[in-house]
C-alpha cells in the first residue's frame, strides 16, 4: 500500500478503532487521530447505557446485522485480553399483549437469521426466573449472551494501542475544512497547522454532515453540495436507581419496539459498575452536544428547524412525539414507563444520571437512515451515520473501513 500519512478525524470509539486498526494494518503508516475535545470518547460514546448489542432487532443481510455480530466477538476478545470490564449480564424483551407476542416472534426469526446463539422464546415463569422483580409480561425474549461494558475505558484502551504503534493523538485539534481538489487531503483547523494526507477517513458523529459539508472537492467548490444523510440531534435522560435498590434487576430488561416508531422506548440496564438505568427517552434536542440542559445552540436549533426532513419526520411521527414529551417533562411519567416492567420501583427510588444525545441521521425526505453510512471517494472515507449499535460494531466496522481502503489502494 503507498497511503504512509494517515488522518482520522474523531476521537469517540468508531474513530479511536479506526486508527488502531490503521496503525497495525498499514505497513508503514503514520497515522494521526484528531479529536476537538480535551479527551477521547467524549461525546456519544461516553453517554451511553454500556449495552453490547447481539443483533437482535436488525434487517439480515445489512451492514449493521453483519458488523454488530462480529463486533461483539472482537469486543469480547479485546476486553479479556485488555482488562477491560465486560458482563454476559443477558437481556429479555418483554410482551405484554398479543400483539406485542406477535412482534417478539419476528425479532426471534431475525435474531436467528443473524446468528445471534443460544436466543429463545421464554414463558412467563422462566422470565421471573431470570428477573424475579419483572412482573405483568405473558412471554419474552431472552438472549443470554448480550452483554455490557466500559466503552470509554475501551476507548482509551485503543487510544493508548495507537501511541503504542506510534501514532499521534491530537487533542484540543478542531477539524474545519478538508481540500480534496488535489492528489493529497489538506486538513485544516483550529488548534494545529493544517496538513496534507495520503488518506483522510472521518469519523465525525454529531458533526458528521457539518463536516461533509466542509470538503472542497475536486470542483475547487467547497462544501454546501452534500446531499446527506442530515443529522437531527435527539437527548435521551436516563435515570439510576438507588444503590441499595440495584438488586432489583439482574441484567437488561427492555420493551418490545413498536415498528412504527423509531426508539425503543424506556428500558432498565444494569451497568458494569454495578448501577442499573432507566431509560432512555428520545426527544429533540436544541443543541447537539449540550449534555446538562436543553438550552438551545441558535446554530444547532437553525439548521434542524430548516430542514425539510424534519418537518416530515415529526408529522409522520406526532403519537410518539407526544409520549416522549410525557417522560421529557414529568419524572412520574418517565418512572411510569419502567414499572411497566419492574413495578417495584417507585419515583423515590431513582436519582437524575446521565444525558445522552444521538446523532440522528435523516433523509430529506424524512426517512429515517437506518443502516450504517459510509462513503469512499478514493482519499476520503466518511462514516456518514453509525447509530446503535455503532459502539458494539466498532473494531468491525475499523476492519470494513481498513479493508476497502487498502483495496482501493491495490
Amino acid at each position: 500500500m503507498t497511503t504512509k500519512r494517515i488522518a482520522v478525524i474523531g476521537g469517540g470509539i468508531i474513530g479511536t478503532a479506526v486508527a488502531r486498526q490503521l496503525s497495525r494494518m498499514v505497513d508503514g503508516a503514520q497515522v494521526t487521530l484528531f479529536e476537538k475535545e480535551s479527551g477521547l470518547a467524549g461525546h456519544q460514546t461516553g453517554h451511553n447505557s454500556g449495552v453490547v448489542h447481539a443483533g437482535l432487532y436488525y434487517e439480515p443481510g445489512s451492514l449493521k446485522a453483519r458488523l454488530c455480530r462480529r463486533g461483539v466477538e472482537l469486543l469480547a476478545e479485546y476486553a479479556a485480553e485488555n482488562n477491560i470490564a465486560f458482563d454476559e449480564c443477558g437481556k429479555v424483551v418483554v410482551a405484554h399483549n398479543s400483539l406485542e407476542l406477535d412482534r417478539l416472534h419476528s425479532i426471534f426469526e431475525r435474531a436467528k437469521a443473524n446468528g445471534v446463539p443460544d436466543v429463545s422464546i421464554i414463558d412467563r415463569d422462566r422470565l421471573r426466573e431470570l428477573e424475579p422483580a419483572c412482573t405483568g409480561g405473558i412471554a419474552a425474549l431472552h438472549s443470554p449472551h448480550t452483554a455490557i461494558i466500559d466503552y470509554p475505558g475501551l476507548t482509551r484502551s485503543l487510544g493508548k494501542d495507537v501511541e503504542a504503534d506510534g501514532g499521534q493523538i491530537r487533542l484540543g485539534a478542531l477539524v474545519t475544512g478538508l481540500d480534496a481538489t488535489g492528489s493529497e487531503v489538506r486538513v485544516s483547523g483550529t488548534g494545529f497547522d493544517a496538513e496534507a494526507f495520503d488518506l483522510v477517513i472521518t469519523c465525525a458523529g454529531l458533526q458528521s454532515d457539518r463536516l461533509a459539508n466542509a470538503v472542497t472537492d475536486r470542483t475547487g467548490t467547497p462544501g454546501k453540495k452534500d446531499d446527506g444523510p442530515h443529522i437531527v440531534p435527539f437527548y435521551g435522560d436516563y435515570f439510576l436507581l438507588r444503590p441499595e435498590r440495584s438488586s432489583l434487576v439482574n441484567g437488561l430488561i427492555y420493551p418490545v419496539p413498536d415498528p412504527r416508531y423509531p426508539f425503543l422506548g424506556v428500558h432498565v440496564t444494569k451497568r458494569v459498575d454495578g448501577a442499573v438505568m432507566l431509560g432512555p427517552n428520545a426527544f429533540l434536542s436544541f443543541a447537539r452536544e449540550n449534555y446538562r440542559n436543553n438550552a438551545p445552540n441558535l446554530r444547532d436549533l437553525a439548521e434542524t428547524l430548516t430542514y425539510p426532513g424534519f418537518w416530515k419526520f415529526a408529522a409522520d411521527n406526532i403519537p410518539a412525539t407526544l409520549q416522549q414529551v410525557r417522560t421529557a417533562v414529568s419524572k412520574k411519567a418517565f418512572v411510569e414507563e419502567a414499572r411497566k416492567f419492574v413495578p417495584a420501583i417507585e419515583s423515590a427510588d431513582v436519582v437524575t444520571g446521565v444525558r445522552g444525545i444521538r446523532a440522528q441521521a435523516l433523509n430529506s425526505d424524512g426517512r429515517l437512515v437506518d443502516d450504517f453510512v459510509i462513503r469512499s471517494t478514493g482519499r476520503l472515507v466518511q462514516v456518514r451515520n453509525a447509530p446503535s449499535p455503532g459502539a458494539t460494531a466498532s473494531l468491525a466496522i475499523a476492519e470494513h473501513i481498513v479493508e476497502e481502503a487498502l483495496a482501493y489502494a491495490g
